[in-house]
């Protein structure tokens, strides 16, 4: 699978924004999806647990869907396989982020698309963690 065309300054630039929403967080310290918002938190990033099936998460109230978050989101963070992905987008774009990051292996064209055309950076087939090791650690 290939990823995102966009540049490391690019990336460096989506990385200074703080404020992520995380669709698909878990409550399982040994998911990529615990511990990759867990590892943002610890560097200074504020994040917003996405997951109907979990009250709290990390001590953090946890939100059923994306629409249902209070104020402005900078980057929606998704771990949720590539065939949610197309009304997953949907409900982000009208949350009007500047960001949806799709983590590794998730990827769906047409969805990116409309975000896109939307106004909205797609970042795809990419790790928040590794990218932020890569290139600001």
């Amino acid at each position: 699978m290939d990823t995102d065309s966009h540049s490391d300054e690019k990336i460096i630039d989506v990385l200074s924004l703080k404020n992520v929403a995380v669709i698909g967080m878990s409550k399982h310290p040994s998911k990529a999806a615990h511990y990759v918002p867990k590892y943002l938190i610890d560097n200074g990033y504020g994040v917003t647990p996405v997951n109907p099936t979990a009250d709290k998460i990390l001590n953090m109230c946890c939100y059923e869907s994306v629409a249902k978050i209070d104020g402005p989101v900078d980057i929606i963070d998704v771990f949720r396989p590539s065939d949610q992905i197309s009304s997953i987008i949907h409900d982000c774009i009208k949350k009007k982020p500047k960001v949806i990051w799709l983590q590794e292996g998730i990827h769906d064209s047409d969805s990116e698309e409309l975000a896109r055309k939307s106004g909205i950076v797609v970042i795809f087939n990419r790790c928040m963690l590794a990218e932020h090791q890569r290139l600001l650690s």
